[in-house]
């Protein structure tokens, strides 16, 4: 039986995979708690859901030790603890390799790695206490080949596979599980903006499934992980990409 009414915090909530996301566990009666740098997009999120006090939001920057510190302790005052934690938040610029500073391979690395360690950190003693937890990274399944221009994307990417497999291991007698979803190149508002149509129609005939991934196609594995139905799955990485990568 689906368990109803778990505290849920989910990072990026406001972009279209992260939104996605909290649709679904809205669904199941579940509390969510939105997390999101840009606080227009969590103004958006909360006013098109209409979902009263089932869903709230905060605007945290994920990179800041100390926003995520206080957040952590807003969390424990008014729930007590936390059920799943799904680290969404992302960034992903096209920056040839040769071209890229140091500062932007530092901010790509801080918003997809960093980032989820650091809410890991906070939020895994509230999940301890009650002996049961979910973790879910959002990975990418460029991990598997690369792709031009996002060195740090990917490594960034890399990074949490190696996170999620050692924690997993770390957590596992606690009840909590730690695992992946890597989608394929998803058709957000971001993708549409910065990526050409030509490429982004090109995905489609490299996929078993031929159409374009959407955000909502992520939502139900997450989902699924969460569930008790996954109980005996841990450390592991779900590629859902349509069927191009075979992992």
């Amino acid at each position: 039986m689906m368990q109803q009414g778990r505290v849920v915090v989910v990072t990026g909530a406001g972009g279209g995979i992260g939104s996605r996301i909290v649709d679904r566990f809205l669904a199941n009666g579940d509390r969510l708690i939105g997390l999101d740098k840009a606080e227009t997009s969590l103004k958006e999120l909360a006013a098109t859901r209409k979902a009263g006090d089932q869903l709230s939001t905060s605007c945290v920057d994920v990179t800041d030790a100390d926003a995520v510190a206080a957040f952590a302790r807003h969390v424990q005052q008014t729930y007590g603890h936390v059920d799943v934690l799904v680290n969404c938040a992302g960034f992903y610029p096209v920056v040839p390799f040769e071209q890229m500073t140091l500062t932007q391979w530092q901010e790509v690395i801080a918003i997809n790695l960093t980032g989820a360690f650091q809410m890991t950190h906070a939020l895994l003693p509230l999940m301890k206490g009650q002996g049961w937890g979910r973790i879910v990274n959002i990975g990418s399944a460029s991990v598997f080949e690369g792709v031009v221009g996002q060195t740090h994307y990917v490594a960034a990417k890399g990074g949490i596979v190696g996170l999620t497999r050692s924690l997993a291991m770390e957590i596992g007698d606690y009840g909590i599980t730690v695992n992946i979803v890597a989608p394929g190149l998803t058709v957000t508002e971001p993708v549409r903006r910065s990526l050409p149509e030509k490429l982004v129609n090109a995905q489609k005939e490299l996929r078993a499934i031929k159409r374009d991934e959407q955000p909502q196609d992520l939502a139900g594995p997450v989902f699924l992980l969460c569930s008790p139905d996954a109980d005996f799955i841990s450390g592991q990485t779900l590629v859902v990409d349509g069927g191009k990568i075979k992992h």
